[in-house]
């Protein structure tokens, strides 16, 4: 984080810099999570220093009204913030004023007195069998180097496979898929640890992988390298996906995070039960997991008006 761009009182800065060393290493939030607080309470305390005429201080944060709330929320939402964003940025205000709040230095009760901004519900967008299962070959890859295609087949069967998220894919090591394993032992959002299992397929494409890469794979370190033998980046991944997206004629919502998605509802489609489901994902609440029984019933409601004779 850059704090030259943030103008507000250096014990406000020094308080909010313990508060995100105490989410990244005591409640071990994923970077995604801590980038969006840092940002949200820099946008905040940036705008609280225009608002109050001043760097903003412990007193600002004390004195704090819903109607200031109200008022950043507003400026964010003129931006372009939508609902969802709204109350992120609440959440992370929140969060921050309560730990100040813990340290007795203000008072978090206006934070608490705003409601967040109702979220639409918005079903995930999941590839179909047949299109999950082109993505995850090498022959579909579009590289020319075949180690490269062989890899980028086999982050995406782990994805679609395994229903990992991009991010746990990509800090596999050689020693976390042993030729032998049935099972896959990840730690997912929050240090939760899940185990899912290792299907055939998913060996078959990485142990193509490790066969082709042309860089020694420590056991220790990262499975998936780049171009140039460092750790790869998701965003190859993404890049990748893209292309196959234009290749293949996929829709534009086919992304590296559908194919977990596409997990999650083909294995609903197929008779799966959803606290199996839960477990295999890594959700913390049933709730979150529930939204793909939407995505179900969308999609026969879907075949039911385009086949049946009556419809």
């Amino acid at each position: 984080m850059n704090e030259l761009l943030i103008i507000a009182a250096p014990e406000v800065l020094e308080k909010r810099n313990g508060w995100l060393a105490s989410l990244r290493n005591e409640r071990r939030l994923s970077p995604n999570t801590l980038d969006a607080y840092e940002r949200d309470t820099r946008q905040f305390l940036t705008f609280l220093t225009g608002h109050c005429g001043g760097p903003a201080t412990l007193r600002d944060l004390h004195t704090l009204r819903t109607a200031d709330l109200r008022g950043f929320l507003a400026a964010r939402r003129r931006e372009g913030s939508g609902n969802r964003s709204l109350g992120r940025h609440l959440a992370g205000l929140r969060s921050f004023l309560r730990h100040l709040e813990r340290q007795g230095l203000v008072n978090a009760a206006a934070a608490g007195a705003i409601r967040a901004p109702k979220q639409g519900k918005s079903l995930p967008k999941p590839l179909t069998d047949r299109q999950a299962l082109r993505v995850t070959t090498a022959d579909s890859q579009l590289h020319d180097e075949p180690w490269i295609a062989a890899r980028d087949a086999a982050v995406m069967t782990l994805l679609y496979g395994c229903g990992l998220r991009i991010s746990e894919a990509l800090e596999l090591t050689p020693a976390d898929i042993p030729s032998h394993a049935t099972s896959l032992r990840i730690t997912g959002k929050g240090g939760k640890m899940r185990i899912v299992p290792l299907l055939p397929a998913v060996h078959v494409s990485v142990d193509a992988y490790k066969r082709l890469c042309p860089y020694v794979l420590p056991a220790g370190e990262v499975l998936f390298r780049g171009a140039r033998g460092g750790a790869l980046q998701p965003a190859i991944i993404q890049r990748a996906m893209q292309k196959l997206r234009s290749a293949l004629g996929l829709p534009d919502t086919a992304t590296p995070h559908a194919l977990r998605h596409s997990f999650a509802t083909h294995l609903l489609a197929g008779g799966g039960d959803l606290r199996t489901i839960q477990e295999l994902l890594g959700h913390a609440s049933l709730s979150t997991t529930q939204i793909y029984t939407g995505v179900d019933s969308a999609r026969l409601l879907e075949v039911y008006d385009r086949a049946h004779p009556r419809a």
